[in-house]
């Protein structure tokens, strides 16, 4: 088994032995951020193959200053934003009157008696424009205006949407409870 630096070298040989390795080593931890996006799972395998695809074309990029697993985080979030841009379904608008005046007195200790799995599928049951922020702002940890730049939209509009998402899920989440 070889080590990440070695790995590094191999990929930029073209070593389809170091590819491989790199492939089966971050594999699933690249399939979770492509589903938390995309939500369908062979759309996620596809993103995930395109990604990869990426990665050993851009490898001789990768100048070794930060994080590798960082650098293919970024190749793997920025492919499943381009699918997502690409269909189409990245701004979904929702009627927040649906989900009705219940949330102003929303108890968030109800999230402590809830599994993180039911968590993650209310996340995923979002509209796919609300995943997408949430994800990028709430678990990628960037800013709104990074987000902006990434999904080429308003600031604004990322703040929209973030604030959707949230209300959204206090919505699923008190159904659960």
């Amino acid at each position: 088994m070889l080590d990440q630096q070695q790995l590094i070298a191999g990929c930029k040989r073209k070593d389809t032995g170091a590819r491989k390795q790199l492939y089966e080593r971050y594999a699933p931890t690249m399939l979770g951020i492509c589903i938390r996006y995309v939500n369908e799972k062979e759309t996620a395998r596809d993103i995930l193959q395109e990604g990869f695809i990426k990665v050993y074309t851009k490898i001789d990029s990768y100048s070794g200053a930060g994080s590798f697993e960082g650098w293919m985080k970024r190749i793997f979030i920025t492919s499943a934003l381009e699918h997502l841009r690409a269909r189409s379904s990245f701004i979904n608008n929702v009627n927040l009157d649906d989900y009705g005046e219940k949330l102003s007195d929303f108890d968030e200790s109800i999230v402590e008696n809830i599994a993180a799995e039911d968590i993650l599928q209310c996340v995923n049951e979002l509209p796919a424009g609300f995943r997408t922020v949430f994800n990028l702002y709430a678990i990628e940890g960037y800013s709104h205006a990074e987000i902006a730049r990434m999904l080429n939209i308003k600031e604004s509009s990322s703040r929209s949407q973030l604030a959707r998402a949230r209300y959204m899920l206090q919505a699923k989440i008190q159904e659960l409870y």
